[in-house]
């Protein structure tokens, strides 16, 4: 890899072409998408059949959309010990910190006269989308617990999971596991756009939901884009990011580790690194190379670090502060000597890991915070999936008579501004009673 030196036309074009990687939808895809969605939502569940059977189950039986209760408790009773104490873990870790996030409906006597409040109330269902990893060889468990834990906490009442079958018309196991540790209600063999279009528009077998969350491909992430309005969704996330800032005191082979932890998600993701010493620069680049030698998805990292991977020199630890609330990144890493001394200059991140004990993955399985998060610079004016994505707030005003009339001639003049009569009359109508 080559280092730049930041500031220079070089790193700025370097840094523009990254930054401008992010997620774009082709006509030809938008008008795919579009006509899977309509299918579903005429067709239903033949509509549902005939896509897994063309693309992932061939010989999946007309009644096989639904995993039977008992597929699911077989799944948790087959998972080794290992894998039930890592999942307990993450359970119980995700839980503790989702329910800080849990708000309380409050009112507030404000003004004499006067009441206001909030009511928080959970929605009534949430679709879980779960990719199916290589066809169901590599479970990705962690999307599980990050869709259905802060639902839970929320207070939704049915929360449901989607995920592509296998060749065979399965389910890994593990997935199942994971399932009914975070009391997924039901879990259907569905996967891709027509999933998406089910859970937003309902079939026979799987009812509409109100809120679908969860990462996936980009017809999942074009469906769930296209359905937004009539459901809420999470977000519209592109690629997988990370930018590291980084000191004397940094462990080359730590920040080399970390950026191919992202790198190897996908040929279009983002490894940055903003070093303050060009010998840790130097030490970095030639220890992606031994690393990557070793990866199993090396092709993929390999393309991604040439494509989107970036390290620079910067002159101090403020440059590199600024220049990563410009790009404001998916994954934030702070690998300095004192990182508690500038954290709180970070503006723009989705989240930010803290040391060189902090690598990124902690977070995508174990530590507590959510691991869906914003990307493409996004992290700019949104956040991560919380029990907030899972809540709706309404608000509460009462008056009394005399509050009302002290208050009236202003909203009266405000209503007659935008020549809103019968707003003005309304109040109008109170004040002789």
């Amino acid at each position: 890899m080559q280092i730049y030196r930041y500031p220079s036309p070089e790193a700025e074009k370097k840094l523009t072409a990254i930054s401008r990687r992010s997620l774009s939808f082709r006509k030809k895809d938008i008008l795919a998408v579009t006509r899977i969605i309509d299918d579903v939502r005429r067709n239903g569940d033949k509509a549902l059949l005939a896509y897994s059977r063309q693309y992932d189950a061939p010989g999946m039986p007309a009644d096989h959309l639904q995993v039977p209760a008992e597929e699911i408790r077989a799944a948790t009773r087959s998972v080794d010990r290992r894998f039930k104490k890592a999942l307990n873990r993450a359970v119980r870790q995700i839980e503790s910190f989702h329910r800080q996030q849990f708000r309380k409906s409050w009112v507030d006597p404000a003004r004499e006269g006067v009441l206001l409040g909030q009511m928080f109330h959970a929605v009534d269902s949430a679709g879980i989308y779960v990719p199916g990893g290589k066809g169901g060889q590599t479970p990705l468990v962690s999307s599980v617990l990050m869709g259905a834990i802060p639902a839970r906490i929320a207070g939704v009442a049915r929360r449901v999971m989607v995920t592509p079958p296998t060749r065979e018309g399965g389910v890994n196991p593990h997935l199942l596991a994971a399932a009914h540790a975070c009391g997924i209600d039901a879990v259907y063999r569905v996967g891709s756009a027509w999933a998406v279009a089910a859970l937003a528009h309902g079939t026979a077998t799987i009812p509409p939901v109100d809120v679908i969350v969860g990462p996936g491909n980009l017809y999942v992430t074009l469906a769930k884009k296209i359905v937004a309005g009539t459901v809420g969704i999470d977000m519209v996330a592109g690629p997988s990011e990370i930018l590291i800032i980084a000191d004397q005191t940094a462990n080359p082979e730590f920040v080399a580790a970390d950026m191919l932890s992202q790198a190897e998600h996908d040929p279009m993701a983002s490894a940055i690194l903003l070093a303050t010493d060009l010998e840790l620069t130097r030490a970095v680049v030639d220890a992606l190379g031994r690393q990557l030698e070793n990866l199993s998805r090396q092709e993929i990292a390999a393309a991604s670090i040439r494509d989107y991977g970036l390290i620079m020199q910067v002159n101090d630890l403020e440059t590199a502060i600024e220049l990563a609330n410009r790009i404001a990144p998916e994954h934030l890493e702070l690998m300095i000597d004192q990182p508690m001394d500038l954290v709180g200059d970070i503006r723009n991140a989705g989240a930010v890991f803290l040391g060189p004990c902090t690598p990124e993955p902690v977070g995508d399985y174990i530590a507590g915070p959510n691991h869906v998060l914003p990307t493409a610079g996004t992290a700019r004016f949104s956040s991560a999936l919380s029990v907030d994505n899972f809540i709706k707030k309404t608000s509460l005003i009462r008056y009394t008579h005399q509050a009302l009339s002290r208050e009236a001639g202003d909203i009266i003049q405000l209503a007659e501004i935008e020549g809103l009569d019968a707003h003005a009359n309304a109040v109008r109508l109170r004040l002789a009673k």
